[in-house]
């Protein structure tokens, strides 16, 4: 298992990050950006994403409909605490602040649950808010 605290500086004698968690990074730096088909590719065709307050969405196209304007945050930034690597599980604690579509700010935490498939794409993730439903 692999603990990571991205506030953390990297030295000689650090853990190399895993491919997996480098993709989960960057897949918030891609939410962030508003790349949809940089985040969308990085799920197998079939992946699913379970989310409070929404039906699972299935799919590259799925994910699309909801990265591509379903999701209620209209910008922001995540902000990553701790990410946890145990085989095929990731797990992340974090903090999202950014606004809604409608001008509403939003700061809360979040946990997120990857799967990572053996051809190193997400096949579910789960999101989890410390917060009302956004």
């Amino acid at each position: 298992m692999r603990t990571d605290d991205s506030t953390a500086t990297t030295t000689a004698t650090a853990t190399p990050v895993s491919a997996a968690e480098a993709d989960v990074r960057r897949y918030y730096d891609l939410v962030d950006a508003g790349d949809v088909p940089g985040l969308v590719g990085l799920f197998t065709p079939d992946a699913t994403y379970h989310r409070p307050g929404y039906e699972p969405f299935a799919g590259h196209e799925g994910l699309t409909r909801f990265y591509g304007g379903a999701r209620v945050i209209r910008t922001g930034r995540h902000t990553l605490t701790k990410v946890l690597v145990e085989g095929s599980d990731i797990a992340v604690h974090g903090e999202f602040n950014g606004e809604l579509h409608d001008g509403t700010t939003v700061a809360l935490r979040f946990a997120d649950f990857f799967q990572v498939t053996p051809d190193g794409r997400f096949g579910r993730r789960d999101t989890f808010f410390f917060a009302p439903l956004v």
